[in-house]
């Protein structure tokens, strides 16, 4: 499946929930615990089998917080059974993951990527809302013991905030095969805040010069690594180098519909496709088709918000 500029979209988000159990600074939604439109796991794997007969390989499940559902692991199981898809992914803040961590193996899962921006207590209590820091890591290690694997941590720095504490996010990876991504931050917000928060990949790699390139096929990530790492730092940089022209990916929202581009409000409704597979996989390859070039991070702030477009 290859949209307009003739990238192959393989890739597809979804997000199971807009609910969560944290308030982070930068999620730009208040009322993160109300429940809005949510589909039955059983429509999710209905949408994911049109995907997959699309050439969609790959689905992440996002939030939101997924795990806030407790049907989670029915979701992750019926999307295991299509045999199209070839990886299974989930993006956790791992606050509930030590007790989900086998359940979600056993239901399917493969790899787990964990939202986390600091490793001191009341940082992370500041960014987040919740003193559950303990419960994290705990998920982390939880993960790490029934083989999800890769396990990837997620982080997003910012000036005056938590920069501080890059070196010891960065020391996950040094004991351990784990992947610590840092992620720049995005203008999703509209307090005008974010140009002068913003940490981005070319200061990381200043501030650590030991991190060395080393070669992937993975991804939107750029992967370093040092003498004595067990595991990986990554750099996702998409304001400051655009990786649009290898984009591969989708998101379908929690109430149905389906975003070409994360960097664009546009979002195309396929509900009304959703007893009908032939109607349903022709109008998914019409939106493909709708994809654009490339976001405007640079230029426009104020979409969605990370909560609806799913991490």
């Amino acid at each position: 499946m290859k949209d307009s500029f003739g990238r192959e979209i393989s890739y597809l988000r979804i997000s199971v929930t807009q609910r969560c159990n944290l308030n982070c600074v930068y999620c730009g939604k208040t009322d993160c615990a109300k429940k809005e439109t949510e589909l039955s796991p059983e429509t999710y794997f209905s949408f994911a089998k049109a995907f997959a007969k699309c050439g969609i390989k790959k689905i992440r499940i996002t939030g939101g917080e997924p795990l806030v559902r407790n049907d989670i692991c029915e979701i992750i199981k019926l999307i295991r059974s299509i045999p199209e898809i070839e990886t299974l992914s989930l993006t956790t803040n791992g606050v509930y993951l030590k007790q989900y961590a086998r359940k979600l193996k056993n239901a399917g899962l493969d790899s787990v990527n964990i939202s986390l921006d600091s490793t001191d207590g009341s940082t992370y209590r500041h960014l987040t809302g919740e003193d559950v820091l303990k419960k994290v890591l705990e998920g982390i290690d939880e993960a790490e013991k029934v083989g999800l694997s890769p396990i990837k941590i997620n982080a997003v720095l910012m000036k005056g905030v938590n920069d501080d504490g890059a070196e010891q996010l960065i020391n996950l990876a040094k004991k351990r095969k784990i992947d610590v991504r840092f992620i720049e931050l995005m203008p999703f917000s509209d307090d005008g805040e974010n140009p002068s928060l913003l940490v981005t990949g070319g200061e990381i790699l200043k501030q650590f010069p030991f991190l060395q390139p080393v070669e992937s096929e993975e991804g939107t990530a750029k992967y370093y690594s040092a003498d004595g790492f067990e595991g990986r730092v990554g750099l996702i940089n998409p304001v400051t180098h655009k990786f649009c022209d290898k984009c591969n990916r989708v998101r379908l929202l929690s109430d149905g519909k389906v975003k070409p581009c994360l960097g664009y409000d546009t979002a195309y409704d396929i509900m009304s496709y959703i007893d009908d597979e032939e109607k349903l996989i022709s109008e998914i390859k019409k939106i493909i088709m709708k994809k654009p070039a490339g976001h405007s991070f640079e230029t426009v702030s104020g979409s969605h918000g990370l909560n609806r477009t799913g991490g």
